[in-house]
């Protein structure tokens, strides 16, 4: 699965060490491709590469490529075709044709725009790198479409092409309960960071969740800690009103795109009447999913996870 990376950081850091840098990045693909549209490969002027283009099929013609543009300081657009017996020694069924842009930092890509990029990503703020016939710039407005589905590309005067740089997906967990036992590795292959919320020290331990983050503190108090944005979900397993209502009250006054609380439709009933009677506006209540899930028939801990998941990735991609 694509995880948040630093490529940028890392070629910047290389460009401010003095070894020279350059962007590589996958701006059209047709056919089979390894990777999608916007992957990035950063190459330094003695030859070290992090990130990929291509699962391995280009990189080497590409780093040489990049070495020459870094030397000679211009940008330059490369096209490769994949014969099907590269793409199959990658785990390809068939090969296919990408297009990528190589920008050296400092003479065409300019060190304060890269550093701007690497600043906005550290805040996790979902930023845009547009480059085309109007030079080179960072946009945080005016690309809707193109944040929710993480898609970058060329606009439609084939010439203006679109990175997005989006913060990476979190899931924040209150309630380590059974059913958070499926979902957290279950969200962890669909690309989240997941984080595990519960003050009740025999849910919330190690052992249940091996190697992954889990807080003891109170909700309210743990969701003010981790910040609450338009990349994170927050789905309460409690069933408990003195855990999921203080969550439930910090989610709801910020951007999170998914706000999930499990329970049938009478005790989310009960949960709706206690938020009204808090001052909580309809508008503001609406936009819980409880009960949480898509409606599949689940059964079991596994499968009301799968629905969950689900029912997560549709608002997603799709909105609420």
């Amino acid at each position: 699965m694509d995880r948040f990376d630093d490529i940028p950081e890392t070629a910047l850091a290389w460009h401010r060490a003095g070894k020279g840098a350059a962007l590589a990045t996958v701006v059209e693909t047709w056919g089979s491709a390894p990777r999608r549209v916007g992957s990035q490969l950063a190459i330094s002027g003695e030859g070290e590469i992090a990130g990929s283009v291509s699962g391995g099929c280009v990189e080497g013609a590409v780093v040489a490529e990049a070495l020459d543009a870094i030397e000679a300081g211009r940008q330059v657009m490369l096209e490769y075709g994949v014969s099907d017996g590269d793409a199959f020694a990658v785990g390809l069924a068939c090969g296919g044709t990408i297009r990528v842009l190589v920008e050296p930092v400092g003479r065409v890509l300019p060190e304060e725009l890269l550093a701007d990029l690497v600043l906005a990503r550290e805040g996790r703020v979902p930023v845009a790198y547009v480059t085309g016939p109007g030079g080179r710039r960072l946009e945080r407005e005016g690309h809707g479409e193109r944040f929710r589905m993480d898609r970058s590309g060329f606009d439609e005067d084939g010439e203006t092409f679109v990175a997005i740089h989006n913060p990476p997906l979190r899931l924040i967990v209150v309630g380590a309960v059974h059913i958070a036992q499926a979902l957290v590795p279950m969200a962890r292959i669909a690309g989240y960071d997941p984080v595990l919320i519960d003050p009740r020290e025999s849910f919330a331990s190690a052992a249940r969740f091996p190697g992954e983050t889990v807080l003891d503190d109170w909700p309210d108090e743990a969701l003010r800690g981790l910040g609450l944005d338009g990349r994170t979900a927050l789905v309460l397993l409690t069933h408990d009103p003195k855990l999921d209502d203080p969550a439930l009250a910090e989610a709801l006054r910020s951007g999170v795109f998914y706000i999930g609380a499990l329970g049938s439709a009478r005790t989310h009933a009960k949960r709706v009447a206690r938020l009204a009677a808090a001052g909580v506006s309809e508008a503001e209540i609406a936009r819980i999913h409880g009960p949480v899930g898509l409606d599949i028939g689940a059964a079991g801990p596994s499968e009301i996870a799968v629905s969950i998941l689900a029912e997560m990735t549709r608002v997603l991609r799709k909105g609420a």
